[in-house]
């Protein structure tokens, strides 16, 4: 089966890593300095082959099968600003990352087109955007963490991996983070971080193994979608501390991969507790990896999005398929 051509934009770089596992060929469009969504293959990332860059200011001149939006921009501005008027018309296929920031029951999503899919990437998603007419399915997360690194525990302290904490305040938890830090030793990784003691930025690939040491993972975050970030620790063995929102309350189970409250004060506690019983707390990592595997596979993952696609797009490639057929046919055809 030949692979589509699938424009889309560099969003969430960790996301877009893991989309690359679909068997499909994705461009993404650069050079247009500063602005959100152009920034190619960036650094940090080890990007597989089917991932290609393209000029912004060619991509109107070239062929694809499929378009996938990954915000509010891409659907509302960049497509009118880089696409041609054929291209718009191409399947599309809006990918939700987040849950509504509005209101968090009664928002319109901003695609309302019974021929473009929206994709949310938790069923909490999908239950709180108020999608409208627009056909929505659901895609969980899929993570692949490297071979050889598993859970060690030994470091005393939990570990949050969050960007720009300080700036996206509390709908991420700072606050929360905050209050955890004055009563137990907790590191903070992320963009930004540094502004508020924290330990910076480490690529993809360098923060499997510096995160497996820590004893536990702390998620602080109040509203947002499921952590990719929480979905790796999982996969790498460690045991998980999280307010019990969102889609949190069905990944993670109390006793079994970890803890989680509504009540900051208890998830404390655990907290305290995990630092005292580096046995139950390797017996918890576990568990949270029993989960991942079963969840989060990444073949699962791959597998549901070339079926994504073949739905929004596999006419299209059928009829290419045919129209390659027929020039094979034309050119062995006797004089």
């Amino acid at each position: 089966m030949s692979r589509l051509r699938v424009l889309t934009w560099h969003v969430h770089g960790n996301y877009l890593y893991y989309l690359s596992h679909a068997h499909q060929e994705f461009y993404l469009p650069v050079g247009r300095d500063g602005i959100e969504g152009y920034g190619g293959r960036a650094s940090g990332f080890p990007w597989p082959e089917n991932v290609h860059e393209i000029r912004a200011d060619e991509v109107a001149k070239q062929d694809f099968d499929c378009v996938l939006f990954q915000s509010r921009r891409n659907y509302l501005q960049d497509q009118y600003e880089i696409l041609s008027a054929e291209q718009r018309r191409l399947p599309r296929i809006y990918l939700e990352h987040d849950p509504p920031r509005e209101h968090p029951t009664d928002t319109r999503h901003p695609v309302d087109d019974p021929d473009v899919l929206v994709v949310h990437v938790t069923p909490f998603n999908q239950l709180m955007w108020d999608n409208g007419r627009t056909p929505t399915r659901v895609i969980e997360h899929g993570v692949v963490v490297p071979e050889g690194v598993h859970y060690d525990g030994s470091l005393e302290r939990g570990i949050v991996v969050i960007n720009n904490l300080p700036l996206r305040g509390r709908r991420l938890g700072a606050d929360v983070f905050e209050r955890a830090r004055r009563e137990v030793p907790l590191d903070l990784v992320g963009m930004g971080s540094e502004t508020v003691g924290g330990l910076g930025t480490l690529s993809m690939t360098e923060l499997p193994a510096f995160e497996v040491r820590y004893r536990f993972f702390f998620n602080p975050i109040r509203y947002t979608s499921l952590g990719l970030a929480v979905c790796e620790a999982m996969m790498l063995g460690l045991p998980i501390v999280a307010l019990a929102t969102t889609e949190v309350a069905t990944v993670i189970e109390n006793g079994v991969s970890g803890y989680i409250d509504t009540d900051v004060g208890r998830l404390i506690d655990a907290m305290r507790h995990l630092l005292g019983d580096h046995a139950g707390a390797r017996r918890l990592g576990e568990g949270a990896r029993r989960t991942a595997l079963e969840r989060f596979g990444i073949e699962r993952f791959g597998r549901e999005w070339d079926e994504a696609f073949d739905l929004v797009a596999g006419g299209r490639r059928a009829a290419t398929s045919m129209s390659g057929k027929d020039a094979v046919e034309r050119v062995g055809a006797p004089a």
